[in-house]
């Protein structure tokens, strides 16, 4: 049997100090398993916080997964770690920690919380394995990340659930592996000139229905898809294409299935004792206590992990007002107040706040997000001015007005034109992403293009200039995926996108156009380079609600061109409509959602120019004459001379 020593261990007493204080940002590097040699000797050093166990030891099928044989020690500094060094083993063994309870009795068996590599599911041992010795190639994209990452940049996410973008059907209707999904991804995303990918949840879990927001391993891509050398690939592909990646982390809750963090070490160790503070009602999952230092550490450590051993460009942190809100989901009496008395989680926020300034600190030009649905403030603020630190934020409010008055029959419409209007009131509160994620077209939802209104024609040309104004407004952009394609159906998990729909040409059309127009918000200074500063907008018309109209300008530098853009969301056609604009001259029409092309019912892919009269409206001395498509969006531009 390999012998278990006590005298090897990587900690150092910063570690201690910095672990103990719950800042320490790199804990991944002395906690879990880690190959190693020692004395010409070569094995696997495993260290795991138990603090309340009695003991802890290393079982797997290296010793028949027989509780005792390989024991470790409790460190002497206080941390709870236990520890030891386990000789003559290497990389590919599966393993957990046998723990015995503070109380005795009957001990458990759990999983490695630093664990980087698990089995596929429904199995659940940790494996034995390094994630160093990648030979990654995207040392240009890293070098100039902090600027294609930069909020003056055109930042539009393609979302995306790996498991059911594509499978192989004629394999058993299995998904894509890491490495497939790269460069059949990569590609599509370059045709579809998209920015950046978000993925859903990656890091390990149980439960494929979950979709990945009920995670046990923090520390590893999930092994459904290949194993963390095929995801560092994966990230390696978008980059060397161009492509920036964002995943999606959950800090907010964990899953309670029992070999994962949940009563760790017999006592609630990553959550709250008291279940109106540790047990989450709405998702039936823990929620970590954020007021533990070593919980915070693990937390920060998770996220700096990814950024430092997986090159990832971004982090959604998914479920934020949940962090931020001691009562979220909760009925009176269910929750506990903060010392103050009032609803905050105040460690909650210290937590996000250290997370932020932790990340950003060591890692030039990625990105934070937070999915945050409540007016909380200044959640993209600096935490020296008081805010939580985020990147961005998702601007939910925006996604949920649109949607609504976008499922209205258009008669309807101009009695619900604030619903169109208000997110321009507090569009620069926040930099805010606009998102069209995978919540909106699931659980009875309806696809995209069926909570539009209509017969198909009009459901195509509603959902055609949903997009097209999705992309005229301000803020970064996300769909996601088969929004592009105008998918009937809701999403699911198990199966794979309706990519035959392109067979037909109006859903070919929706696709055409969504490549078309993301070419033009990243070409367009105007319509990105301002989405969160003020100058970037101006109102031209928002006072229409009899016409289902507005109209406005988007605007860049002195080195772009104004885009004037036109909503119409009436469905009759507006013959002799005059539109104000801010210079005389000649204006074209540079995108049209009703272009042939794109499935529209204009009879032509172009219109005419118009030239401006000396007519005074809307507060200018020159405007437009227009015939407005029922059911569209333009986008125009002034000729230069």
């Amino acid at each position: 049997m390999s012998r278990v020593r006590y005298d090897i261990s990587p900690w150092g007493e910063t570690d201690t100090y910095l672990f103990k204080e719950g800042t320490h940002t790199h804990i991944y590097e002395i906690l879990g398993s880690h190959l190693m040699e020692r004395d010409g000797v070569r094995g696997v050093y495993f260290a795991v916080w138990a603090p309340s166990a009695r003991a802890v030891s290393v079982i797997g099928d290296f010793n028949a997964y027989t509780p005792g044989m390989h024991p470790l020690k409790p460190r002497i500094d206080g941390t709870g770690v236990w520890e030891g060094f386990i000789e003559n083993l290497g990389e590919g063994p599966t393993y957990k920690y046998h723990i015995t309870p503070p109380e005795g009795g009957e001990g458990f068996d759990k999983i490695d919380p630093l664990g980087f590599y698990f089995e596929t599911p429904p199995k659940t041992a940790t494996k034995i394995h390094s994630i160093e010795g990648y030979a990654w190639e995207d040392a240009a994209w890293m070098q100039r990340r902090h600027e294609i990452n930069a909020h003056d940049k055109p930042v539009n996410i393609y979302e995306v659930h790996l498991g059911s973008w594509r499978r192989k059907i004629e394999e058993g209707n299995r998904p894509l592996s890491y490495r497939e999904a790269a460069e059949e991804l990569a590609r599509y995303l370059v045709d579809m000139n998209y920015t950046h990918v978000e993925l859903m949840p990656i890091t390990e879990f149980p439960f494929e229905g979950s979709w990945g927001y009920q995670v046990t391993g923090y520390f590893a891509p999930t092994a459904r898809y290949g194993t963390p050398q095929d995801f560092m690939a994966f990230v390696d592909t978008m980059h060397r294409h161009g492509i920036g990646v964002i995943m999606d982390w959950v800090p907010s809750h964990f899953v309670t299935d029992g070999h994962g963090l949940i009563r760790y070490d017999g006592t609630a160790l990553y959550e709250h004792e008291d279940p109106r503070q540790g047990f989450h009602p709405e998702w039936g999952s823990a929620i970590f206590n954020y007021g533990r230092n070593e919980v915070r550490a693990f937390l920060v450590s998770s996220a700096m992990f990814w950024f430092q051993k997986y090159h990832i460009d971004g982090i959604r942190v998914d479920a934020v007002a949940s962090m931020l809100y001691l009562d979220y989901a909760r009925k009176e009496g269910e929750w506990i107040p903060n010392k103050f008395g009032g609803n905050e989680n105040l460690e909650a926020i210290q937590f996000l706040r250290q997370l932020n300034e932790s990340v950003y600190r060591e890692n030039k030009g990625i990105m934070m997000m937070a999915e945050e649905s409540t007016a909380f403030p200044m959640v993209s603020r600096p935490v020296y001015l008081g805010g939580l630190g985020f990147g961005y934020k998702w601007n939910m409010g925006w996604m949920h007005d649109t949607l609504e008055y976008f499922q209205l029959d258009p008669i309807h419409r101009k009695h619900h034109h604030h619903q169109l209007t208000f997110s321009f009131v507090y569009m620069y509160q926040e930099n805010y992403v606009l998102p069209l994620s995978h919540d909106e077209v699931v659980h009875m939802k309806g696809s995209l293009i069926n909570k539009m209104p209509g017969d198909d024609e009009k459901k195509f040309a509603n959902l055609r200039s949903l997009l097209a104004y999705m992309t005229a407004h301000p803020g970064k952009k996300l769909l996601f995926m088969g929004g592009e394609i105008a998918q009937w159906r809701e999403w699911n998990y198990k199966e794979s996108l309706d990519w035959h729909l392109l067979d037909n040409p109006k859903n070919r059309g929706v696709q055409q156009m969504v490549r078309e127009l993301n070419a033009l918000y990243r070409d367009e200074g105007a319509l990105h380079r301002y989405d969160c500063e003020a100058k970037g907008f101006e109102w031209i018309d928002e006072l229409d609600y009899q016409s289902n109209l507005i109209s406005f300008l988007r605007k860049g530098d002195e080195s772009d061109d104004d885009i004037l853009v036109v909503c119409h969301f009436a469905d009759t056609v507006r013959e002799g409509y005059r539109i104000g604009v801010p210079q005389a001259g000649e204006y074209e029409t540079i995108f049209s959602s009703q272009w042939k092309r794109f499935g529209g019912w204009d009879e032509a892919d172009e219109y005419p120019r118009l030239r401006s009269d000396t007519v005074e409206v809307h507060g200018r001395e020159h405007s437009l004459l227009m015939r407005l498509p029922s059911l569209s969006v333009l986008f125009m531009k002034r000729v230069k001379s």
